[in-house]
């Protein structure tokens, strides 16, 4: 059983400001689903002392030059830690210019650049996302919206997790966990621990 710190969108004032060891001392891996400080995400990786994967936010343009220290982007491709296997997807739907934003089309071909390396690893344990699936948690909004194809990527793949963020739990939006198929949809939004 590994534990697992997953961080999205806001940083947390209780990590950062009030930082407890000992509530963290037993996570092995920590996941970030975007648009947090590249410092804060360097502040996790070396208070916690256990490796940090992360995907772009929408607002993450400041990792073109300043990115986080010590912690691994897994944008398009597929990482293995401890026997799990973990592909990233980060990036919105495309509502305005600007970098880390896809329409349907263009997220969908990326999934697709990933197939050979899917059959290659016998499929997925976990997605790293930062927008959510169509119709699971997202926003009815342009902006918020999740991709149908993260969706279709879950029916045929059924990782155990898909960890996204992206849609503020304080938007209104207070279910942080959905299942589909299987597969168990969590919002990181702030932070939350999860065992897998």
């Amino acid at each position: 059983m590994l534990k697992l710190l997953i961080v999205s969108d806001e940083e947390s004032k209780y990590i950062w400001d009030h930082f407890d060891p000992n509530r963290f001392k037993d996570i092995d891996l920590i996941i970030s689903c975007g648009d947090l400080k590249p410092e804060y995400l360097s502040f996790l990786v070396s208070m916690i002392h256990a490796p940090l994967l992360y995907v772009h936010g929408n607002h993450d343009a400041k990792y073109q030059t300043s990115p986080p220290e010590g912690c691994e982007c897994i944008e398009d491709v597929i990482v293995q830690y401890k026997g799990l296997r973990i592909m990233g997807l980060g990036g919105s739907y495309r509502y305005s210019p600007g970098e880390h934003q896809y329409s349907e089309r263009q997220m969908r071909r990326r999934i697709t650049k990933l197939k050979y390396k899917l059959w290659r690893n016998k499929g997925i344990d976990i997605v790293v996302t930062h927008a959510p699936a169509y119709k699971i948690g997202d926003g009815e909004d342009l902006c918020h919206r999740g991709f149908e194809c993260f969706v279709e990527l879950i029916n045929k793949y059924n990782p155990r997790l898909l960890l996204h963020g992206h849609q503020h739990l304080n938007y209104g939006r207070n279910q942080r966990i959905h299942y589909l198929n299987g597969t168990q949809i969590i919002n990181a939004f702030g932070y939350y621990i999860v065992e897998i």
